[in-house]
């Protein structure tokens, strides 16, 4: 099954570190979120990739072009000028990287990529967010309901402290819980090549027009997630990211070292 990355987009609101490099090379953990993901679905046997570029999508050809060299120890023969790679540590990745265009948006970008991806089923994640998300449960749930389209539903951390009153008095409080309601879309998807009919061209925003005609001709389902999920928008989400990942513990990484 492939994978679809949307990476084109230009991350404004991380404008402190995107005005240098697109939204999804940008490091956690002396990594580009970007690895983090694709190592989420190398866990579940996922390797074949196809990652739409947009906005410095030339940093992120040159980021896996040059891949084995910048992971590798590398022994250089000047008599001979052979260079040769030790200690790399192979990825079994398959990656198409694919123009789809500096203002394209998502579904554009998605659009664009049809002649990559063929009849069937495939996955798409956005360029910026980490999960301990079961994909595999995910792909089976999408194969078992027969639609054309499924999404990943969250529920984030509330971004602020809760707090519920008697009177003045304060009942309960509790420091950014996760929210009881307020499901939104977690930006995983799996999809049949039908979803191509409804996207028209570049201009078209996947979560916008495409899902709710999927609606309204109850095609769309919902696979539920209930446990971390954490996108990277802002700087503060950066530093939450990071901070996990420091912990030696993140619970985004399913895979072993």
């Amino acid at each position: 099954m492939k994978v679809v990355i949307l990476a084109g987009g230009f991350g404004s609101r991380l404008a402190e570190e995107t005005d240098v490099r697109p939204k999804p090379m940008i490091e956690v953990g002396g990594m580009p979120v970007i690895w983090h993901i694709m190592k989420m679905f190398d866990h579940y046997g996922l390797r074949d990739f196809i990652i739409a570029l947009g906005y410095r999508g030339d940093m992120i050809k040159s980021y896996f072009k040059n891949f084995a060299k910048n992971h590798s120890h590398v022994r250089v023969d000047l008599s001979t000028g052979d260079v040769s790679y030790t200690d790399y540590h192979a990825l079994n990745w398959r990656i198409d990287l694919v123009d789809t265009g500096q203002a394209t948006l998502t579904g554009g970008r998605l659009k664009r990529l049809e002649p990559f991806i063929g009849n069937e089923p495939f996955v798409v994640a956005y360029g910026d967010g980490v999960s301990d998300l079961d994909i595999g449960g995910l792909v089976d749930f999408h194969k078992a309901h027969g639609k054309i389209a499924t999404l990943t539903a969250v529920r984030p951390t509330a971004r602020f402290g809760h707090v519920e009153f008697e009177g003045d008095r304060v009942r309960e409080f509790s420091e950014k819980p996760q929210t009881a309601e307020g499901w939104i879309n977690g930006g995983f998807f799996v999809f049949n090549s039908t979803i191509f009919d409804y996207i028209e061209g570049d201009y078209v925003d996947l979560s916008r027009e495409p899902l709710e005609r999927l609606t309204r001709e109850q095609e769309l389902m919902a696979f539920k997630h209930y446990n971390f999920w954490q996108c990277m928008d802002t700087l503060r989400e950066k530093f939450i990211l990071e901070s996990l990942w420091e912990s030696r513990n993140p619970p985004w990484k399913t895979w072993k070292d």
